[in-house]
């Protein structure tokens, strides 16, 4: 079973039986701001889907974080693929309950899935794709060695293009 661990953290795939750790973010309305909205219960169990068809087809995905003391869960962090300009590019993402922002745990995740994606998967480079306001997901990816390259537009919005290719 795929897992990867840091100083304070564990990333494992994140399981049907996490509806209801995915839906302490997925309802929270101020750690969705850079969303289009909250996600429903049934939003959540896509989310999920989508996570394990990319497990499936990638052997990557949003992973579930937790507190490696504890085991309480405390977000997810990953690698999904997304599409710029027709090219097919891997995305580092992270999304954490509110109750543990600040501490820097995305940041160590996020350093976890980099290393992961371009050590052992050997991609070309990793993107992070940042709402231009959203600055605490901006600072995260640039603590992480990425750069701001472009923007784009993407769903409807404008959205800052963060990469890194080597470390």
């Amino acid at each position: 079973m795929f897992e990867l661990r840091t100083e304070r953290l564990k990333l494992r795939p994140i399981r049907k039986s996490d509806l209801s750790n995915l839906m302490k973010i997925f309802s929270d309305p101020v750690a969705m701001k850079f969303y289009p909205s909250t996600k429903s219960e049934q939003d959540a169990k896509e989310w999920i889907a989508w996570n394990h068809n990319n497990y499936n087809a990638y052997n990557v995905g949003l992973w579930a974080v937790e507190l490696k003391e504890t085991g309480e869960f405390i977000g997810q962090c990953g690698i999904v693929p997304q599409k710029i300009d027709g090219e097919v590019v891997m995305e580092i993402g992270y999304l954490f309950v509110r109750d543990h922002w600040g501490k820097g745990y995305a940041t160590e995740a996020a350093y976890a899935c980099l290393k992961y994606g371009l050590q052992k998967c050997k991609y070309p480079k990793l993107v992070s794709l940042i709402a231009p306001e959203n600055a605490p997901s901006a600072a995260v990816a640039t603590r992480i060695g990425m750069q701001k390259e472009t923007r784009i537009t993407k769903w409807d919005r404008q959205l800052d293009v963060y990469t890194i290719k080597s470390i």
